[in-house]
């Protein structure tokens, strides 16, 4: 069932009965990445789905990732009622979700980030200005096989035609203005001298073979947030919970479930 939170301006999926759990999805991806692991998680939490702002039916919002950290904390605490709530952020969801966490301190009981990290390399800051020149000057179509890549590897994606044209048909779904809005944020940012800030427990998921936002990124997390543990997915790239959900909720066990 959908529900509209922040005044309006968020599209929510939510199910299940329990404690608020929030799934942030990825930049390159949707909510729909979350489908094989709701089930598990609705039998123990209100489990709140959220489309990021100027994703699906979700109301665009200016002024950087700063600015939609602050819708996202507006929707928490109206779909949590006000009580702390956990959340789980993928890719650029994870970056949202700690950039809430480090503005808005109250918002959190805990955080999953998964596959996301606090700065990007150089390289990695080069990979999203390519990408949004290139979705600029030639459309979202031109950076299809580049943003697949980035989410799988190729063999996984030689393995999975179905799911691949699926995942393609999202990205290509996306508001181009706000995809290239979100890889200027990307391209820039850096949240490490503000990781101290974060004091709930975080668990930090990355993929062995995330190529988007490698390990290196999420052991740098891990070692700058105060209550932090790390857990490497073997095999997985960035949407571990899409490509094997069953591994992706094991790694939550002991934290989550």
């Amino acid at each position: 069932m959908d529900r509209l939170l922040a005044n309006g301006t968020v599209n929510a999926a939510q199910s299940g009965e329990g404690p608020p759990l929030f799934l942030f999805h990825s930049l390159l991806s949707d909510r729909a990445s979350f489908d094989a692991i709701v089930p598990e998680l609705q039998r123990s939490f209100r489990t709140i789905v959220p489309e990021l702002p100027g994703f699906g039916r979700s109301r665009p919002v200016d002024g950087g990732l700063a600015a939609v950290a602050d819708r996202m904390a507006e929707a928490v605490r109206e779909g949590a009622g006000g009580a702390p709530a956990i959340v789980l952020g993928n890719g650029y969801g994870g970056f949202v979700a700690l950039q809430m966490a480090i503005r808005h301190q109250e918002i959190a009981s805990k955080l999953i980030l998964a596959d996301s990290g606090a700065a990007f390399s150089e390289p990695g800051r080069e990979a999203f200005r390519n990408m949004a020149k290139a979705s600029r000057e030639k459309g979202l179509e031109a950076i299809t096989d580049v943003a697949m890549r980035r989410l799988f590897a190729p063999e996984f994606q030689a393995q999975h035609p179905e799911l691949m044209q699926d995942r393609r048909a999202a990205f290509l779904r996306a508001d181009p203005d706000v995809f290239r809005a979100a890889c200027d944020a990307l391209a820039s940012l850096d949240l490490r001298a503000e990781l101290a800030a974060v004091k709930v427990p975080v668990l930090v998921l990355v993929g062995e073979r995330d190529e988007a936002t490698p390990p290196p990124m999420s052991r740098e997390l891990a070692a700058g947030l105060p209550r932090a543990e790390l857990k490497v997915i073997p095999g997985c790239a960035h949407v571990p919970q899409l490509q094997s959900p069953r591994q992706f909720l094991g790694a939550l066990q002991g934290f989550l479930l």
